[in-house]
């Protein structure tokens, strides 16, 4: 009996509906064995929609289990062949496919139940006995690891929590034991049945940093990718204890907690979206409202008094990757609609905070800056007008009672507050900026004689000069006011921000080289000041980043950029402050790098469209005559050869919330630009590039992504792989290049992805697995009859690679494919590296599968002629697979080896063979030698 695949039911009455019902199912099976799996669960989930009877829902859905486990998704397996076996408890199959799925899962004491009840219906099965015993095997291993830990958990607790234990080095020891051990999951349910929660409780409590981080840590193993531990933990310790640890001063113990946090959070995530279910299938309490106690005591957090500055950017850091949906296809946003009915008072009470006043919330130089980052993410996750106009309601509410009944102090905050929206949710910034007497205030008190007053007033100035309506009133009302701040200003803190504004105002016309908003040179002058306060070691890195955001927006001129990437010493500042703690930096220094590189979206504009606006007396933007193509690479080379490749590894490593999507998308443009020109990609690859792309392609904005896989499609294609992606990292490339190969991409991506994946693909079986799990092969059949002739050839190429694996052959071999006579074809078409790839495919396919041999003459009544035609070229590669695929049909069969030697073959052959000694002589003679032995043709006299 085979229990692998969908099977065939017993037959039985006909009744209405079920011929398309059957009709479906078949064509289900069919897929199935073809291995398009996706293409099977459709068919059945079609045939179920159809009234199909309780015995033929059974078998569906059974079905569908083993497509599930095929594509494995072992959850909807179980789901499927649950359903399966609640139509019909005696349905082998479905318990089988359950058991399977149950092991997957690591719910073993379920899968054990499944397989006896299949070995009872059916006692001599030999698959049911050798995969019950398999299973037991696993069960008794597990129970004997538990076993034996027993001891060890119950001495360390008793070393750690002795108070006449006086060798610290004993105890450290027994800590890091106790935290390895919890990172397995019989370890840690081991420590968690030993009353270890309880016991870790108590290390918490002694306040030693040492112990408490032994225990944050094994807390960390024991709520793992486990929802009911994490809740039960919860439970012990309280919510309100956990969220304090975050705001203890010792950095290291604050950071410890935060990753408990986290972990805790994806568990209890992961237990709303699967129904809550924990890992081992125990039913809990709901998790979504464990998971909102969380989120209200991290709000909390976020105002209280005593908190460190670190535990409060931690809590902002939690909450900006826990409350936001993941993708905008999620429908429900409810968990970021109740966080800003509940605490979006607290988070803009953060944003308007400054760096460590007296009597005020302690904060550092991020805690601003996540604050905006969250709101931001916040707003973007709201889906209508309606939750939008809440947002702005609830934001100009809380700046209208700082502004209106707090005197001067409340004018000061409410300004810090519209700053800080500013520089995240934008419009809710500008729409504070237009409430009564706001932008009156900022401009009064930017001739203020007090430091904190004008650091306000000036820094708001800068975040409000954003859109060109406000910019415009600005260089009217404020530029003379900046100008008197920069040359008067006392201290380098007012000068610098009064600079910035001044920049800020002075590249509004962005990169139209025809609109300036300042007399010609002054952008120059400007830039130079930026680069004067860059390059001064003496001031401290937090004044200097203002240098960096100057530069960001002055690099949108290319006078600018020139004189820049020639200041060596510039770019070292840059690049050792994008390395420094101030994380606030990395956005601009991006910026400049997107600048200097031009790797921004620029569209040429239609000339049709450019004449109808001259007509029409309308501005048409003009391009700097320095921002041509040559000008940019000579830029990218002085950008490589000072060090930015490493510097931007350094930006793409830092664990902060600063690094946003944003940030990560112009870092990509970044590596893009500088992998361009195949000459720098040495470079790029010596720095640590490709390692640094990996994570932009996995994690960022769509865009960002793209652009980073498409860079690392380019190393991938000039480089040794194994070179630029040592170790198990090569295998993280893969699903970068397959999305590129996604028909919302370009015919550039598609061409280079399809290059660099058959370049993975020829390297290792373990590779061309990897391809076909990430369901590479129907995308890549599809470019197969692409009009294209580049793209065209690079998947045949890349299909030729793949035809290496087993699954691959299995394609070709399939009934009812047309794969075969796609590759025939192409063996003779007037492209010669399509007709290498395809007859290599054809030499490979036919060297593996002799089967195959026999059904090529009947895919096209002209496979003689193609055949011939490749043993006639005079392109050597061409002959040699030509000649392999001829040798294979012939030693396959004595009837296609007739049919060939009674054509034009047999003197074309015979020509070949009295060659000069080369794999095509050695190929043909072969040929004849079989033919020989077969009896068709007869030696020569001189035994030739």
């Amino acid at each position: 009996m085979t229990v692998s695949g969908p099977g065939t039911p017993e037959p039985r009455p006909s009744d209405p509906g079920a011929s398309s019902v059957e009709q479906l199912r078949k064509d289900g099976n069919e897929l199935f064995k073809c291995g398009d799996y996706e293409g099977a669960l459709t068919a059945y989930t079609q045939a179920l929609g159809l009234g199909a009877t309780p015995q033929d829902q059974a078998i569906l859905h059974r079905n569908r289990a083993a497509c599930h486990l095929k594509l494995e998704d072992y959850d909807k397996a179980e789901t499927e062949a649950s359903k399966a076996i609640e139509k019909d408890g005696g349905d082998v199959k479905a318990l089988y496919r359950r058991s399977q799925a149950l092991e997957k899962l690591g719910r073993l004491d379920q899968a054990v139940l499944d397989l006896q009840r299949c070995v009872s219906l059916e006692p001599k099965n030999k698959v049911f006995q050798e995969a019950l015993r398999n299973i037991a095997g696993q069960i008794q291993e597990k129970v004997r690891y538990m076993s034996s830990t027993d001891a060890k958990v119950e001495q360390m607790f008793q070393i750690l929590l002795d108070p006449q234990e006086k060798g610290t080095e004993k105890k450290q020891k027994a800590s890091q034991n106790l935290v390895v051990l919890a990172r397995e999951d019989a370890g840690a349910e081991k420590i968690f049945r030993s009353n270890g929660v309880q016991l870790l409780q108590r290390l918490l409590d002694t306040g030693e940093p040492d112990l408490m981080l032994a225990a944050l840590r094994t807390l960390v193993g024991i709520c793992s990718e486990h929802q009911s531990r994490t809740v039960a933990t919860l439970s012990v310790l309280g919510t309100r204890r956990v969220v304090s640890i975050l705001g203890v001063e010792n950095q290291a113990v604050s950071l410890a907690a935060c990753h408990l946090l986290q972990v805790m959070f994806d568990a209890l995530k992961e237990g709303v979206k699967k129904g809550f279910r924990g890992k081992e299938g125990a039913i809990i309490v709901d998790p979504a409202r464990e998971l909102k106690v969380l989120i209200s005591n991290l709000l909390e957090l976020l105002t209280e008094v005593g908190v460190s500055g670190q535990g409060r950017d931690s809590a902002l850091t939690l909450l900006i990757k826990v409350v936001p949906r993941k993708s905008p296809k999620d429908p429900n946003n409810s968990l970021t609609l109740w966080v800003i009915d509940q605490g979006l008072k607290k988070i803009l009470e953060v944003g308007g905070s400054v760096q460590d006043p007296p009597g005020e919330l302690t904060v550092t130089a991020n805690s601003r800056m996540s604050a905006s980052i969250l709101l931001s993410k916040l707003y973007d996750d709201l889906k209508c007008d309606a939750e939008r106009e809440n947002f702005h309601r609830l934001c100009e509410n809380y700046i209208k009672s700082w502004f209106e009944g707090q005197g001067l102090a409340g004018k000061l905050r409410a300004l810090q507050t519209v700053s800080c929206l500013l520089q995240g949710p934008c419009d809710a910034g500008n729409r504070a900026l237009e409430l009564n007497g706001v932008m009156e205030s900022v401009i009064a008190l930017c001739a203020s004689e007090q430091e904190e007053e004008q650091l306000v007033a000036v820094e708001a100035l800068i975040h409000a000069a954003g859109k060109a309506k406000r910019a415009s009133f600005i260089t009217a009302n404020g530029v003379s006011l900046l100008k008197d701040l920069y040359r008067r200003g006392e201290k380098d803190s007012i000068r610098i921000r009064a600079l910035v504004g001044l920049c800020k105002l002075g590249s509004a016309g962005g990169t139209d080289f025809s609109m300036k908003q300042f007399a010609e040179g002054s952008t120059l002058k400007l830039a130079k000041q930026c680069r004067k306060w860059l390059c001064n070691d003496q001031i401290d890195a937090g004044t200097r980043r203002w240098a960096v955001e100057g530069l960001a927006y002055l690099t949108f001129d290319a006078d600018v950029k020139e004189e820049f990437v020639e200041d060596e010493a510039a770019l070292k500042a840059l690049f050792q402050l994008s390395k420094s703690e101030e994380r606030s930096v990395l956005f601009a220094v991006a910026s400049v790098l997107v600048n200097c590189t031009n790797s921004y979206d620029c569209e040429e504009p239609d000339p049709k469209m450019v004449e109808l606006a001259k007509y029409a007396k309308q501005h048409v933007p003009e391009q700097h005559p320095k921002d041509k193509p040559s000008f940019v690479r000579a830029r990218v080379k002085k950008l490589l050869a000072a060090g930015v490749v490493s510097a931007m590894t350094c930006m793409v490593k830092t664990e902060s919330p600063v690094l946003t999507s944003s940030c990560r998308e112009l870092l990509s443009r970044v590596f893009l630009a500088l992998v361009e020109e195949f000459e720098d990609r040495g470079t790029v690859v010596a720095q640590g590039g490709g390692k640094a792309l990996l994570p932009l392609a996995l994690e960022g904005t769509d865009v960002g992504q793209t652009k980073a896989a498409q860079a690392l499609a380019k190393l991938t294609i000039t480089s040794n792989p194994e070179m630029t992606f040592p170790g198990e990292r090569i295998y993280e490339v893969v699903r970068p290049l397959v999305s590129l190969l996604h028909l919302n991409c370009s015919g550039l991506q598609n061409f280079e992805a399809l290059m660099a994946l058959t370049n993975l693909a020829g390297i290792s079986e373990r590779l061309r697995q990897k391809i076909l799990k990430e369901r590479a092969v129907p995308m890549i059949e599809g470019y197969m009859f692409e009009e294209h002739e580049m793209i065209r050839r690079a998947a045949t190429e890349c299909m030729c690679n793949l035809a290496m694996s087993k699954e691959v052959q299995d394609l070709f071999e399939a009934t009812g494919s047309d794969r075969l006579k796609l590759l025939v074809l192409y063996s003779g078409e007037d492209d010669e590296l399509l007709r290498r790839a395809a007859a290599g495919g054809l030499a490979m396919l036919t060297s593996t599968r002799p089967s195959l041999c026999s059904r090529i003459p009947q895919v096209t009544t002209h496979w003689l002629e193609i055949l011939q035609a490749l043993l006639l070229s005079p392109n050597q590669e061409l002959q040699h697979r030509g000649a392999v695929v001829v040798l294979n049909m012939v030693e396959a069969s004595s009837e296609i080896a007739s049919t060939l030697m009674e054509s034009e073959m047999l003197e074309i052959l015979s020509v070949l063979a009295k060659g000069k000694e080369s794999p095509v002589m050695r190929a043909a003679a072969a040929c004849l030698g079989k033919a020989v032995e077969y009896g068709l043709i007869r030696p020569s006299q001189d035994g030739k």
